[in-house]
């Protein structure tokens, strides 16, 4: 496999200078099933090596741990790499189950000094607000994270599942560089107002679970029975049961094309989102995950990858066609408010 690092691109107007495709280190603490630490930094390692730059975590991932584990990365690497983390989903150690949102002022500013001295850091690079709570107005939850801005703990900011009007009202208060939500061939709710707003606003979008949590991937056909007890894709409703055999199905077109270019399924699930930018107008840089170093080289092939428009047009019916939601309570997205 080529050894070619991956295009840099500047994430949103005013933001840093980052590989196209990041990094997301999510499962590397928790989610999906058990974890191999000496693993999980060779992964880190192959991820820089290919040219990747943009790491994102969050203080939920693992309840803080997450940030920690990659506290020696960035350490190591500060100069070489832009860091994400995020704010507002509120877990408790007791109910694992539990997810409360929190955007007020006071929370803010206490998440933030928590961030920092778990990633031992003295600045942010980019710092999203992980969930929206629409009953704070914006006026509070960005204008708090602006101030962390002028304080010189954070540099960019940057939203996740918000819709188009949210973002264009969040981004009057303070300009947003980059808006992470889910975008896949089997989700594209973001489609319907918040890449329109993005494009108009010149902000990035970074979509996680670009490879439909490894569904898309044909790595399970169905998680109850594929995949460990401690996995929460076991839990969401389009990877289980009679929704995941129909799923399975809509990967036939993927499959066809993967062996046209001499590709696995994720590198042309990752090419369709790459492509997005070109489609819309505006700089996408997807955060796969994985634990495995391979995997991290084989994805950052997939940015070399170019679907012809008859190949567009064969996958563009697939996300219409997916049966389930993304998750099993759906409130706290964009898709919820829309």
């Amino acid at each position: 496999m080529s050894n070619e690092k991956i295009a840099k691109v500047v994430l949103g107007t005013d933001g840093p200078l980052v590989g196209v495709q990041g990094f997301g280190a999510m499962g590397i603490s928790e989610f999906y099933g058990e974890t191999d630490e000496a693993g999980a930094r060779a992964t880190l390692d192959a991820a820089l090596d290919v040219g990747v730059t943009l790491f994102d975590t969050a203080d939920a991932y693992g309840q803080g741990a997450n940030e920690e584990f990659l506290a020696p990365f960035v350490k190591a690497h500060r100069d070489e790499i832009t860091l994400a983390t995020k704010f507002a989903l509120v877990r408790k150690a007791d109910d694992p189950s539990y997810r409360g949102i929190a955007n007020d002022r006071a929370y803010i500013r206490a998440a933030v000094e928590r961030s920092l001295r778990r990633l031992d850091v003295d600045v942010i690079d980019l710092y999203y607000m992980h969930r929206r709570d629409p009953a704070v107005p914006f006026e509070e939850s960005v204008g708090a994270m602006a101030e962390l801005i002028r304080e010189g703990k954070v540099k960019h900011l940057g939203l996740s599942e918000v819709t188009g009007a949210e973002l264009r009202e969040a981004h009057a208060v303070h300009p947003i560089s980059a808006l992470q939500s889910e975008w896949s061939l089997f989700s594209r709710d973001v489609e319907k107002s918040a890449v329109g707003a993005a494009a108009d606003l010149g902000v990035a979008l970074v979509p996680y679970s670009p490879l439909g949590r490894g569904f898309l991937t044909g790595a399970f056909t169905d998680a109850s029975a594929d995949l460990s007890g401690g996995d929460f894709r076991r839990f969401q409703p389009r990877f289980t049961g009679e929704n995941a055999k129909r799923n399975a199905d809509l990967l036939e077109p993927v499959r066809a094309i993967a062996e046209a270019h001499g590709a696995s399924l994720g590198q042309i699930a990752l090419a369709w989102v790459h492509q997005r930018s070109q489609e819309h107008g505006l700089t996408v840089v997807p955060i796969p995950g994985t634990r495995k170093a391979e995997r991290v080289r084989e994805n950052a092939a997939a940015t070399r990858i170019t679907l012809s428009p008859a190949e567009l047009e064969q996958l563009e019916p697939i996300a219409g066609q997916v049966a389930g939601d993304r998750y099993p309570d759906m409130s706290s997205t964009s898709a919820a408010r829309e």
